[in-house]
């Protein structure tokens, strides 16, 4: 569905998309993960076609996106990071103009208008302006009119920034509904539970390079050790050395997190040398670990 090799994207001397290589296959989830800044909502409009490519090839439903963009265009769903519903229309308008966009019959558009309502929950809201709505009904609403006319690819640019934890699992289950009925996604999230939930594969980005790749369980095994040990000791002053007991040690502001293959041998271990921390977790490894091991926990500009 997707493949680029070498992709680039500069604007004047920034490098935004730093030659990277990846390939999406059809009727997959395919996921863009990385810190603000590094290249995924750039990426994103390439594969678009709104942003000219800088260098290296980028293929999108096997055709040229500078040469087919119209073409390509006409195949694809997108839902951008921020909503741009049409606030004059109500619910139900915004998906039938946005179907005479391209082009679809009005018995069609009708068809699909009642069918995506009734998918996305907003069937009784057909009628009502788009103010009306909440942050999670715009998203749901948005992700409607974006498979009016049925698209082979779905593009979701940070598709559940800003909603609640209720708004979020909604929006998950109609993703995960889309991909049942074969629809191909491609999004971009910085919410690791997302990605573990809703992607097949993915990418971690981290300043315009593609730093790992693969399935969120073949990434943990990869790069990070089994569970996590958290102890906190209260204060940061007289925090004991603790580097020996693990295979990794990072020493936090407000506790130490210690990778192993076991934590509880590790947790027996700290208490055999008479240390009593404040508070003890221990857990599994997470797809979140993995991306600050290879990121790194300072925040970039």
């Amino acid at each position: 569905m997707i493949e680029a090799q070498g992709l680039t994207k500069r604007y004047d001397e920034v490098v935004a998309v730093d030659g990277i290589d990846f390939a999406v296959e059809r009727g997959e989830t395919f996921g863009f993960l990385g810190p603000n800044g590094a290249g995924k909502s750039s990426t994103m409009r390439m594969i678009g076609t709104v942003s000219p490519v800088s260098g290296g090839t980028l293929r999108v439903l096997g055709r040229d996106p500078q040469a087919d963009g119209p073409a390509i265009r006409q195949r694809l769903g997108v839902v951008p990071q921020e909503d741009n519903l049409d606030l004059e229309l109500n619910v139900g308008e915004n998906l039938q103009v946005y179907g005479r966009f391209f082009g679809l019959p009005r018995d069609v558009i009708a068809r699909r208008t009642s069918e995506l309502l009734d998918f996305v929950q907003l069937a009784d809201r057909r009628d009502a302006k788009v103010d009306s709505l909440s942050g999670g009904m715009k998203r749901r609403l948005t992700i409607a009119r974006a498979l009016v006319a049925t698209p082979e690819l779905l593009l979701l640019d940070e598709p559940t920034t800003g909603l609640d934890p209720q708004a979020r699992h909604a929006l998950w289950d109609r993703l995960y509904r889309l991909k049942q009925e074969g629809v191909t996604l491609v999004l971009t999230t910085h919410y690791m539970d997302e990605a573990e939930q809703l992607c097949d594969r993915l990418v971690i980005m981290d300043r315009a390079k593609i730093v790992a790749e693969g399935s969120p369980r073949e990434l943990i095994d990869r790069h990070v050790e089994r569970e996590m040990v958290e102890l906190r000791f209260g204060t940061q002053n007289g925090v004991p050395p603790l580097g020996d007991l693990g295979d990794h040690v990072e020493v936090l502001q407000d506790r130490i997190v210690i990778g192993a293959a076991d934590g509880d041998a590790v947790v027996d271990a700290v208490h055999a040398r008479g240390l009593r921390p404040d508070t003890v977790l221990v857990r599994r490894a997470t797809l979140e670990d993995v991306f600050l091991r290879l990121t790194g926990r300072t925040l970039v500009d």
